[in-house]
């Protein structure tokens, strides 16, 4: 580099040489400026197109997510209404085992007494049946 800046000295003096040295200094602290100017401007303006394209992409990863969220729980739904219905059919099986009334059978059954309490009110002219006493009561 030094050699280079003699040449184009010329092969004058120092002093010469010096002065070269400085205007070239001052030429590259120039340009120095100039790109800082310049990626300065590209900067924000690449700045500003980095944060349009990163709102854009939130965009549509923000509605994606949404549609896979409604998804799963559309399914985790359908899901735990099975199992739902899995548990109740062999509560009811479980219960019916044992001999447990349903709650359709007791309806049915609640259903009959009034209509035999209804004949039997008919056939005692209105009035209620007697009350039978139980061994406790007498």
């Amino acid at each position: 580099m030094v050699k280079k800046l003699k040449s184009l000295a010329g092969g004058a003096g120092d002093k010469q040489f010096a002065q070269t040295v400085k205007d070239s200094a001052q030429q590259i602290w120039l340009a120095g400026l100039g790109a800082f100017v310049k990626a300065q401007a590209e900067g924000m303006k690449a700045f500003n197109t980095l944060v349009k394209e990163g709102e854009t992409l939130q965009s549509r990863t923000s509605k994606v997510a949404s549609a896979k969220v409604a998804e799963a729980a559309a399914k985790a739904s359908g899901t735990w209404d099975k199992l739902e219905q899995v548990f109740e059919d062999r509560v009811a099986r479980s219960l019916s085992s044992l001999g447990v009334p349903t709650k359709k059978d007791i309806e049915t059954l609640s259903k009959r007494v009034a209509e035999l309490t209804e004949v039997v009110q008919s056939l005692n002219g209105g009035k209620p049946a007697p009350r039978r006493r139980t061994a406790k009561s007498k």
